[in-house]
């Protein structure tokens, strides 16, 4: 995976938290939102998680651990994971559409934030 498609990663090993200085431009409280959320699972689950952009935009988030790491909770992992789709859906898919219309340049995109944007203000 290019290092450009990682949003953010925290490590429960090293006690870190990175966010790619190249989305440095999002507003302070997603950034703050972002941190919040990966600290808190790896503090629950251990290991590495990280968040990261595949090529058509598409956040995915994922865990790992070291070899021999027995305190790391791969079935916890994959819940919280799956509860944090929910639970933070729309800042999920806000952040797509962030990634798609500023890093990929999406003329499409673009059009449908436009059209959504004028819907909401009729």
């Amino acid at each position: 995976m290019n290092e450009e498609q990682i949003l953010c990663a925290c490590s429960a090993y090293e006690r870190k938290y990175y966010l790619n200085p190249r989305y440095a431009s999002l507003p302070e409280a997603i950034k703050e939102e972002l941190q919040i959320l990966a600290v808190t699972l790896t503090e629950d689950v251990g290991g590495v998680f990280t968040m990261e952009f595949d090529e058509d935009g598409t956040l995915y988030m994922s865990t790992t651990a070291k070899e021999n790491d027995f305190f790391y909770d791969e079935i916890g992992s994959h819940l919280k994971i799956k509860q944090y789709r929910v639970k933070y859906s729309e800042l999920l898919h806000n952040l797509e559409a962030y990634y798609r219309l500023f890093i990929l340049g999406d003329e499409a995109e673009r059009a449908a934030i436009l059209e959504e944007i004028d819907d909401t203000s009729d």
